[in-house]
């Protein structure tokens, strides 16, 4: 049987690339500039804009099946993880996550008791509130905490961020390209069949040439070990990160997160943008933390 070759929607591929141009020009700006005083502040902004999309997503993905998670609630309290995290710099903690946590458990239960309409499916609605609270708050906040990270090379923290996109993004483009063209092994039927072993391998490949372009270039004081254990590490924990995300499109019976919300154009939602970086960012700072010693 002669095997039909893939291919790419060459329309959505323009608007992608056109897209990702755009973005891409603004934040290589943004990073150029990261010592500026002002930087700092646009992320934190941009970053606070995004967990507003996320938690829209999450949200009504619960909609969807019935719940009715307050997306105001998560929003504030995604928000104030991501102050945490742009607060803390140093041994400096002006508000601590047990703050966060403590304000967050009244204004999502308690608010519940006086607006929300549901009450029936407050269980998991507020479970819900919670999960995109800490899913948007945490996975963004880090990302805010690698850009705050100073060290010996001048601003540091714009090459560690651009590290993480770097590594995560030309891991995703490989996973893409190289799942169309020699993907024939499923990687997780149940919850996403178009996932290949083959794209998988890719995306770790795209990484490790990411993170070695990386040491020539941008990260100059890491090594080769540096180099290969953050894109294996990262590699694994971005595409775990998109298999969750699709195993809560699925359970909720969605094709796309952000039908009915803002979608980037030939990009999706906000969580099909975030759902590798929102794992991949932790481990990034997990390892810079422990190995490096970066606090």
């Amino acid at each position: 049987m002669e095997r039909t070759t893939p291919k790419v929607d060459t329309k959505n591929m323009t608007v992608r690339v056109t897209s990702a141009l755009v973005f891409g020009v603004f934040f290589f700006t943004l990073l150029w500039f990261g010592d500026r005083p002002w930087a700092p502040w646009t992320y934190l902004a941009l970053l606070a804009l995004a967990i507003v999309m996320g938690v829209h997503e999450v949200t009504h993905m619960a909609q969807v099946r019935g719940f009715n998670p307050s997306l105001g609630s998560g929003v504030l309290v995604g928000w104030g993880i991501l102050v945490h995290f742009f607060l803390a710099v140093g041994n400096q903690d002006p508000l601590p996550l047990w703050l966060v946590f403590a304000l967050g458990a009244m204004v999502i239960h308690f608010g519940a008791l006086f607006f929300d309409p549901k009450l029936e499916e407050a269980l998991p609605s507020q479970a819900i509130t919670w999960l995109g609270a800490l899913y948007m708050g945490f996975g963004l906040g880090f990302q805010q905490k690698l850009f705050m990270l100073q060290g010996t090379l001048p601003k540091t923290g714009s090459r560690v961020l651009l590290a993480l996109y770097i590594i995560t993004w030309f891991g995703d483009s490989a996973a893409y390209f190289v799942g169309t063209f020699f993907g024939k092994h499923k990687l997780a039927r149940r919850v996403s069949p178009k996932k290949s072993w083959e794209g998988a391998l890719g995306n770790l490949g795209g990484n490790l040439l990411g993170a070695f372009l990386l040491v020539a270039t941008v990260c100059t004081e890491w090594t080769v070990v540096d180099a290969v254990a953050l894109a294996l590490l990262m590699g694994v924990a971005g595409q775990l990160g998109d298999l969750v995300k699709s195993t809560w499109k699925r359970s909720a019976g969605v094709k796309d997160s952000n039908a009915g919300s803002v979608s980037i154009p030939g990009h999706g939602g906000m969580l099909d943008r975030v759902d590798s970086l929102v794992f991949a960012a932790p481990v990034f700072y997990a390892y810079l933390h422990f190995v490096k010693g970066f606090n």
